[in-house]
């Protein structure tokens, strides 16, 4: 039970494009995930955090095994995942689940809500009475059970998001991938949701990835933070350590953008401004990838890639010139 629930190492994960150039066609290969590597113990939170396009997401979807991967080892329960058969892979995926991003897309619209959260039940051949199930799954993520009658179009967003929190829970899933499931949702009805999230692992004792772009949602249900730029992580540790002594210059960017409630603390406060765009992963730049936006870089960031290095309060960052 000492053993992480969740091991990825090394991961990679590329991306083919072709194009039609004339009368020859050309290949390029995107690189989403570079080397990525991190543990989720049982119980526990990871938030991953990162710009669009760092990759986040692509890490989510290969632990699900939903992408092949390029290289690397994802593990699960000590279970390394590659070459599993579809059968065995089946039978894991009943401890593995998602939460999507978008709750009006990942409802079928011409299902009721009860069918679509016994469906996980029904593919995977459980016994038993699917609609008590379902019943009890409503009232878990705060619905009233005779809504297992209702079509998706007969619910706000935030409720279509407790539904599809409730389908993810069918199976009594020891692991959730959570994919930016607030970001989609109004501002009033975030902490709602957020604070289900965490009622239900206190109660189930499940464990999460956790995949935003909004450090603030991040830091109120988090154990442990994996910030990524350009399909790499830059910097990970336990969250107190992450949020309050930043030690990477992105990691210190991304937190300056994060309002404070305080007016005069808010004011005070200098917002460091990133200059131009994120680097292509077609052709990312040659050592640190993010020295192209970075206040600190020097001839030594361009030729030298840096390694994740364990900094004195205790988290690790990629980076020869640490804050």
């Amino acid at each position: 039970m000492n053993q992480p629930i969740l091991k990825v190492e090394n991961l990679v994960k590329n991306f083919e494009l072709r194009a039609n150039s004339g009368i020859r066609k050309t290949k390029r290969i995107v690189q989403a995930v570079s080397d990525v590597s991190f543990s989720v113990d049982r119980g526990q939170t990871l938030g991953i955090v990162g710009e669009s396009g760092s990759g986040k997401t692509t890490v989510g979807r290969c632990v699900l095994q939903l992408l092949d991967i390029t290289s690397g080892t994802i593990s699960f329960e000590g279970k390394n995942l590659a070459g599993l058969s579809f059968e065995e892979m089946r039978q894991i995926r009943r401890k593995m689940q998602i939460v999507f991003q978008d709750p009006f897309a990942s409802l079928d619209p011409k299902m009721t809500v009860g069918s679509s959260i016994a469906e996980p039940l029904v593919v995977q051949g459980v016994d038993g009475d699917h609609n008590e199930k379902v019943a009890h799954l409503l009232e878990l993520v705060g619905l009233a059970a005779d809504h297992a009658k209702r079509f998706p179009h007969e619910f706000s967003g935030g409720q279509r998001q407790r539904v599809g929190i409730a389908r993810a829970l069918a199976l009594d899933p020891a692991l959730i991938v959570l994919d930016e499931p607030v970001s989609a949702l109004d501002v009033s009805i975030q902490a709602g949701v957020v604070n289900l999230f965490g009622d239900l692992q206190e109660r189930l004792g499940m464990s999460y990835v956790f995949i935003a772009h909004d450090l603030s949602v991040v830091r109120h249900i988090a154990d442990r933070v994996a910030v990524m730029y350009l399909g790499k992580i830059v910097e990970i540790g336990d969250k107190k350590s992450i949020y309050d002594h930043p030690t990477h210059p992105y990691t210190k960017a991304l937190l300056s953008a994060v309002p404070v409630p305080n007016p005069t603390t808010e004011r005070s406060r200098s917002r460091i401004m990133l200059q131009g765009d994120v680097p292509s992963p077609v052709n990312p730049p040659t050592g640190c990838r993010f020295r192209t936006r970075c206040w600190k870089a020097t001839e030594l960031c361009a030729s030298t890639e840096p390694q994740l290095v364990v900094r004195p309060t205790g988290q690790l960052s990629a980076c020869h010139f640490p804050e």
